[in-house]
């Protein structure tokens, strides 16, 4: 089996590499470049191809792999929302995914951004670095016997509201469906119920045509004055618009973000020496209740070790002609 491997980074090379021991048979070649209609000409000559959450993987793309003999596309990842599913089953394309690798990660780095924003972390580390000790403007508030929302009870949600348990907080749960492992520790609720009693709002659901723009003017409307949203699933949940408007009429306490609409060009990229023009990215940075991270939630070592072994199991399952819910079907 001879895989081509997009969007390489260092921290990806190693991971892998260090699998590919027990995998003597699979060839890999590593390549900076991500998956778009014009490097997947490069595909020629190999059996499969591995792409991230952030791979350009729509309509042209999958015909030039399919064109190319490409058979099995591997994300090392949990998202698929950048795929054209209908056209990759279509061509006779089998793709399997990461459903989860480490959900107590994203989890737990939803809770720092959390705690990040509410204590005005991210201030009064550069506050500090100038020598000014003062307090003003670092005043939070206990999480300890307040609400926490859980928006998506999968492995993620689930690890977040045991998170959110451990802190004393009382927790709501929205999800179509209930997640019998939290009985006893969540309160499932109507999503409107939930935003209305939440002093922390954490998202934690897929992508869908359901869940698009799930937070807008609408459900900010709803929540309570003061809350906190964190999002660590798909930036698209939230119609970045909407929240702007929420920030500015102080409707937040604060704001973490590990996705964003507007991510794509900026997700593991180094544009220090840009100028953001006309950019919403810049606009949410210019707000001091506002966190946002690039993408790192699911950036542990444990993480990386399971999206590597379970990308090369899935390789297995392909080769064996096995069935697998790592499977990515049309919905």
């Amino acid at each position: 089996m001879k895989i081509l491997f997009y969007d390489t980074k260092s921290y990806d090379k190693d991971s892998f590499t260090k699998e590919l021991e027990q995998y003597p048979d699979i060839e890999v070649k590593f390549l900076k470049a991500d998956l778009t209609p014009n490097t997947a000409e490069l595909s020629h000559g190999y059996d499969a191809v591995c792409a991230f959450v952030n791979s350009n993987i729509g309509t042209r793309t999958v015909e030039i792999l399919h064109e190319n003999g490409i058979k099995l596309i591997l994300m090392r990842c949990a998202g698929f929302n950048n795929v054209d599913l209908h056209t990759v089953h279509r061509l006779g394309i089998r793709i399997l995914r990461v459903p989860g690798y480490s959900p107590e990660a994203v989890a737990e780095h939803a809770m720092g951004l959390a705690l990040t924003v509410n204590r005005r972390l991210h201030k009064s580390y550069i506050k500090v670095r100038e020598n000014d000790f003062s307090l003003g403007s670092l005043m939070g508030f206990n999480f300890y016997q307040k609400t926490a929302g859980v928006v998506g009870t999968g492995k993620i949600g689930a690890a977040m509201v045991r998170i959110c348990h451990g802190f004393g907080m009382k927790v709501l749960a929205y999800d179509v469906h209930e997640n019998p492992s939290l009985k006893g520790i969540a309160e499932y609720v109507p999503l409107d119920q939930l935003l209305a009693q939440s002093d922390l709002v954490s998202l934690h659901c897929p992508l869908t045509d359901n869940t698009y723009h799930l937070i807008n003017r609408d459900t900010i409307q709803k929540m309570k004055d003061g809350v906190i949203l964190v999002n660590t699933s798909r930036g698209a949940l939230v119609k970045t618009e909407d929240l702007i408007e929420g920030i500015r009429a102080r409707k937040f306490f604060g704001v973490g973000l590990d996705v964003y609409e507007e991510e794509t060009p900026n997700v593991f990229e180094d544009r220090s020496d840009e100028i953001l023009e006309h950019s919403v990215t810049a606009r949410l940075l210019s707000f001091p209740n506002v966190m946002i991270t690039s993408h790192q939630g699911f950036f542990t070592k444990e993480a990386l070790a399971n999206i590597a072994q379970t990308t090369l199991g899935n390789v297995r399952t392909f080769e064996k002609g096995e069935e697998s819910p790592n499977d990515v079907h049309p919905q």
